[in-house]
């Protein structure tokens, strides 16, 4: 069978869409699927990287993760490049301005690979953004139910 490949989106790639990878494939391991998918996660921006290195995930948002048993060390911040397009099947924003420099990084979406992740909750709307606000716990909970949508739709 095909795997899936899934490249989740933020800014900055140190906090949302790192969470939403490690979440992702937290639920894929526990559902027995790990040979199905393919997770990663990327930044619309280099402001995160410098010298070619990017930074590790944000602590606090690290300390989410753990809170919930999951580990992400090793992660590094990485920008989406054009090129990633043909590499994966779907590209998760975590707000719509991700989605438009998705839209500019790519060159477009010719095969409507791009999606927000809370689009696959009941709520909609944007993931909330734990940089400005510090509620790191809100975030995770937006992701956590966006992850869990997502992968009930892409399981049926």
């Amino acid at each position: 069978m095909k795997q899936i490949r899934i490249m989740f989106v933020c800014h900055g790639n140190i906090c949302r869409s790192p969470t939403a990878e490690f979440v992702l494939r937290d639920m894929v391991r526990r559902a027995g699927l790990d040979d199905r998918f393919t997770i990663a996660s990327s930044a619309t921006s280099a402001e995160e990287i410098r010298g070619g290195i990017g930074k590790t995930v944000y602590p606090p948002a690290a300390a989410e993760l753990r809170r919930h048993g999951i580990d992400c060390t090793g992660k590094r911040a990485v920008q989406l490049r054009a090129d990633d397009y043909d590499q994966y099947d779907l590209f998760i924003g975590m707000d719509s301005a991700n989605l438009r420099n998705m839209y500019r990084i790519l060159a477009g979406d010719p095969e409507g690979k791009i999606r927000r992740l809370m689009d696959y909750t009941d709520r909609g709307g944007d993931v909330a953004d734990p940089w400005y606000s510090e509620r790191f716990d809100v975030a995770y909970r937006d992701i956590e139910d966006g992850c869990a949508g997502l992968l009930r739709t892409l399981t049926k």
